[in-house]
């Protein structure tokens, strides 16, 4: 045989191992497992990082304050230095709409070390802490921002003051709040710097933590789900991958596919396992235990991580918790990427890091990528052009297993079912963008993300521009 009828039959086998062994990664029916509502409601902290997001916080934070909840549960939105009036619009929205409490607050840029949404995140779940303590942090107490149903929106100026410096990053344990030395004791203590709240405004302290981000919208029971969908079934982590948006052709020719590429490297069936290897998570809704984060020391145990949902998921089930990834019904993201030049830079600035940054596995991702999605539908035209019955038949059963494990995915986006045949072609995408990753790291432009540019861990420090 010749090697396009070899190459066209390894992608068949392949094909068909993935179709039954591989999880069943291309099924789309999995959603929030059951789940029964507890008797006792527990609190809540809602983390919201957001950097340069006043295109979409107009319809994305409303919907946070808006949950219907039955327990106590707080926003607390970290602005990490943006420009664009972020921080203020936020406050506009909760005097208007009123719902949950919010608490606007910014920890200042992220030290050596620390991506800067991991650095928001933790300074959101000090604050929930804090708040929780009695306590204030920063040496400046809360500010009301206007009347809330519940318990009121705050305000913070969140940079530190000389009476707190900062230590090295990643030098304090677990997650909790700083003190005058650099360390800090469980649940939230804090410096002598810090004024006492009155014993009438402190809150229950968070049981859990939802960790979303701006982009994200959430129908008014999402947050109820989580919760009863974690306590019914035991988990310490519960994630939904959000429906993204699909409006313009290049959403639809490179969306779906994102998301089927995701649950082929990491089959939900396999994540939910209790003992298994395989973890990840979706950053932009993550139901966190409260215990579980700090016996996982995250987000510090994972400060430099570029791909941090998959590194939190991966914390926590390391440390001996329970969690499940599953497709997001009512949980929707509202950013656009209407130019291809966006979906470009959204799936590069992480691609060489889920790669580790290694050559070698470049090299291998690359070539499996060809052989896989690639190599079948030319073996079916050159096996038609030639005369080769074995590159056409093996081509073309390959391209067919790969179209029909397509088919379930585009049903869940809405998108038309012909655009399955296009996979090969969104594979390609895929596979260039992958390759500009790694030349953009090599060129010392590491993960870039909204004026920040990540090195990889161990290297140079992380650099920051602004357009």
């Amino acid at each position: 045989m010749s090697v396009v009828v070899w190459i066209a039959a390894a992608s068949f086998a392949g094909w068909l191992w993935m179709l039954v062994g591989q999880g069943f990664f291309w099924r789309t029916d999995l959603r929030l497992p059951p789940r029964a509502e507890p008797e006792h409601w527990p609190s809540v902290a809602v983390v919201v990082p957001a950097r340069d997001e006043a295109e979409v916080l107009p319809t994305s934070l409303p919907s946070l304050l808006a949950q219907d909840y039955p327990g106590h549960a707080e926003v607390y939105l970290v602005d990490d230095g943006s420009t664009d009036g972020t921080g203020e619009l936020a406050r506009g929205l909760a005097e208007r709409t009123g719902g949950l409490a919010l608490t606007v607050t910014s920890p200042g840029e992220p030290p050596a070390g620390w991506t800067g949404k991991l650095w928001a995140v933790r300074h959101g779940m000090e604050r929930a802490r804090a708040r929780a303590a009695g306590r204030h942090t920063d040496a400046e107490p809360h500010t009301e921002a206007g009347s809330q149903a519940g318990a009121g929106s705050h305000t913070e100026a969140g940079s530190h003051t000389d009476a707190e410096p900062h230590t090295e990053a990643g030098s304090h344990t677990d997650a909790g709040p700083h003190t005058e030395a650099g360390s800090h004791t469980d649940a939230g203590s804090h410096t002598q710097a810090e004024p006492q709240a009155d014993a009438g405004s402190r809150t229950p302290a968070p049981e859990y933590l939802l960790l979303t981000d701006a982009d994200i919208a959430h129908a008014p029971d999402s947050l109820r789900t989580l919760v009863a969908a974690a306590r019914t079934g035991g988990y310490d982590l519960v994630s939904q991958m959000a429906r993204l948006r699909v409006a313009s052709g290049w959403e639809r020719l490179i969306v779906p596919a994102f998301v089927y590429f995701f649950a082929q490297l990491y089959p939900f069936r396999w994540i939910g396992r209790k003992g298994g290897r395989t973890a990840a998570a979706a950053g932009g809704c993550v139901l966190l235990r409260a215990d579980a984060a700090e016996r996982a020391r995250v987000p510090d145990a994972i400060r430099h991580a570029v791909i941090d949902d998959v590194a939190l998921a991966r914390a926590v089930k390391r440390t001996g918790g329970h969690i499940w990834l599953g497709l997001a019904d009512r949980v929707d993201s509202v950013r656009p990427y209407p130019r291809l030049a966006h979906l470009w830079r959204m799936v590069a600035r992480s691609a060489y890091a889920q790669l580790r940054h290694s050559p070698a596995v470049l090299v291998v991702t690359v070539a499996g990528l060809a052989v896989v999605y690639l190599a079948p539908p030319v073996a079916l035209v050159a096996g038609i052009a030639t005369g080769s019955a074995g590159a056409a038949v093996f081509g073309g059963l390959a391209w067919l297993v790969m179209t029909a494990t397509y088919l379930p995915m585009l049903r869940y986006y809405r998108q038309p079912l012909w655009l399955a045949l296009t996979l090969p072609a969104t594979a390609l995408l895929y596979l260039l963008m992958t390759v500009d990753s790694a030349v953009q790291h090599y060129r010392g432009r590491g993960a870039a993300w909204k004026g920040r540019t990540y090195t990889r861990p161990g290297t140079t420090a992380p650099e920051e521009s602004r357009p």
